[in-house]
């Protein structure tokens, strides 16, 4: 077990860039219907779903890279908590987000939130700027 424990400040850099990973893929789908899914198409860009993929484009590669981890995290926390809120909850019950599709919100605004607080990891642009 203490061999796994050396692992874990290198396990949240790579829970950091696979969460950013998938969550970039939900901002350029938004943006530009990539990677394709069924019938997607790009959103208007001045439109709120236009603003939730620019956030989840630049947000989610900041955090691929590591850079401005901490407030990033923040901002798409609060862009999951939103979302939620507004776009989950009033499909269903907000103590069930299986039923109402807001599983992965929730699960990202966390997972957001936990990087707000525990910073990038080893394997960060912020380590190397000395800011993790």
């Amino acid at each position: 077990m203490k061999r796994l424990a050396k692992l874990a400040p290198y396990l949240q850099s790579v829970l950091r860039i696979v969460t950013a990973y998938t969550f970039l893929s939900h901002g350029t789908q938004k943006l530009f219907a990539l990677p394709a899914a069924g019938d997607a198409h790009a959103v208007q860009l001045a439109s709120l779903m236009g603003a939730a993929g620019i956030i989840e484009s630049l947000g989610g590669t900041l955090m691929l890279l590591g850079l401005f981890t901490r407030p990033v995290a923040l901002i798409l926390a609060g862009e999951m908590a939103y979302a939620f809120w507004t776009q989950h909850v009033p499909r269903g019950v907000w103590y069930f987000p299986i039923l109402n599709g807001g599983e992965l919100a929730v699960l990202y605004c966390f997972l957001w939130l936990y990087f707000c607080a525990a910073g990038p990891g080893p394997i960060s642009v912020d380590r190397l700027r000395g800011q993790a």
